[in-house]
C-alpha cells in the first residue's frame, strides 16, 4: 500500500453526536418526530438527500434549505467537539512508513480545511480533497480526479470509512476498503465488509 485515504466525518472527527442532536433540533423546528441515536445509525445514509427524505417533509421544506440550516449549526459546534481515539498516532504510524494519508471527504472543502486547523491536523494530510458546497454528495469524483491526475494505480490504495458510502466509494475507485464501527452508522450494516471498533487496528490490518 502507497496511499491510505480517509473519510473525515465519524472516522477521524467523533461527531456521529452531533449530527444527531441537530437533526432532532431540526425534527422539533419542522414539528417532525424526534429519532432514538439508535434510529440515527440505522436511517443515515447518503446522498443525504435521500437520507433527509426519510425524516423531513422535502415538500414543505426544501433540501437545500435543510442543508444549509444544518452547517450552520454543525460548523461552530464542530470545533468543540474531539477527534476519535487513537487516530494522531496512527496516522503518524503509517507516515513514518512513507504511506501518504490523503482526506477524502463529502464536506465542502474550506469547512473542512477550519476543521483541519482548529484540530492542529492538518499538517498530517499529503492532500486534502472535499467538495465544493455542503450538499454532501459522493466523493467519488472527487476522488476519481484524484487517481487520474497523480496516475495512482487503484491496487495501492486503502480507504477507511465508517459508512456503506465510503465502501461503494472505494468499490467505485478500485480500493480496498475497511469501516470503522464507530461513526455514522451501525455496525449491523456494516458487517459484510472488514470492520474495526478501534483505529489502531488499522496497524495490523494493513
Amino acid at each position: 500500500m502507497t496511499y491510505l485515504f480517509w473519510d473525515f466525518n465519524g472516522t477521524i472527527l467523533d461527531d456521529a453526536k452531533l449530527c444527531f442532536e441537530i437533526l432532532n433540533e431540526m425534527l422539533i423546528e419542522e414539528e417532525r418526530p424526534t429519532v432514538s441515536y439508535e434510529d440515527y445509525l440505522k436511517i443515515f445514509d447518503f446522498p443525504v438527500e435521500a437520507y433527509y427524505a426519510k425524516v423531513y417533509d422535502l415538500n414543505k421544506t426544501s433540501f437545500i434549505e435543510l442543508a444549509h440550516r444544518f452547517i450552520q449549526k454543525y460548523q461552530p459546534r464542530s470545533l468543540k467537539i474531539t477527534l476519535h481515539e487513537d487516530v494522531i498516532e496512527t496516522i503518524l504510524f503509517f507516515k513514518k512508513q512513507g504511506i501518504k494519508n490523503i482526506l477524502l471527504s463529502a464536506s465542502e472543502v474550506k469547512n473542512l480545511n477550519e476543521q483541519l486547523k482548529h484540530y492542529k491536523i492538518d499538517h498530517l494530510f499529503d492532500e486534502v480533497l472535499g467538495t465544493s458546497d455542503v450538499y454532501a454528495k459522493s466523493k467519488v469524483a472527487v476522488g476519481k480526479r484524484y487517481i487520474e491526475i497523480h496516475q495512482i494505480d487503484p491496487k495501492d490504495c486503502v480507504m477507511v470509512g465508517d459508512t456503506l458510502h465510503d465502501a461503494e466509494v472505494a468499490e467505485a475507485l478500485g480500493f480496498k476498503i475497511i469501516l470503522f464501527s464507530k461513526g455514522h452508522q451501525h455496525p449491523e450494516r456494516l458487517k459484510d465488509y472488514p470492520l474495526i471498533h478501534q483505529l489502531k487496528e488499522l496497524r495490523n490490518m494493513i
